[in-house]
């Protein structure tokens, strides 16, 4: 997994995605992500049930886990630094980052 110098982001398929944020504990971490593993097993239930009402529930919780762990919701930096989650990297400041890196990687 290739993540930004800063430690913010990690990058899939050119796009930037928010790292969990590392002043967690480990075992507020692993809750966490335990939470986030039963939530997407549950979407995946509801999926094949066709049961919006329990697909509804399961993305909420989904979302309330991952906003736990600091990958949506506020930024868990606090120097300022504007929020790039999501966003296609060659449209940020990590662009020359990522090219640099990209071409001494792969030559």
């Amino acid at each position: 997994m290739l993540s930004t110098p800063d430690g913010r982001y990690f990058v899939v398929k050119g796009q930037l995605w928010r790292c969990t944020n590392p002043a967690l504990d480990e075992a507020t971490r692993q809750h966490w992500v335990n939470a986030l593993m039963d939530a997407r097993r549950a979407v995946k239930a509801a999926k094949g049930d066709a049961d919006a009402q329990a697909l509804k529930a399961a993305r909420q919780q989904v979302q309330h886990a991952k906003v736990a762990l600091g990958e949506r919701g506020p930024a868990w930096w606090h120097d300022g630094a504007p929020d790039y989650n999501r966003c296609k990297i060659s449209n940020t400041p990590y662009a020359a980052w990522f090219e640099k890196h990209l071409d001494t990687t792969y030559q």
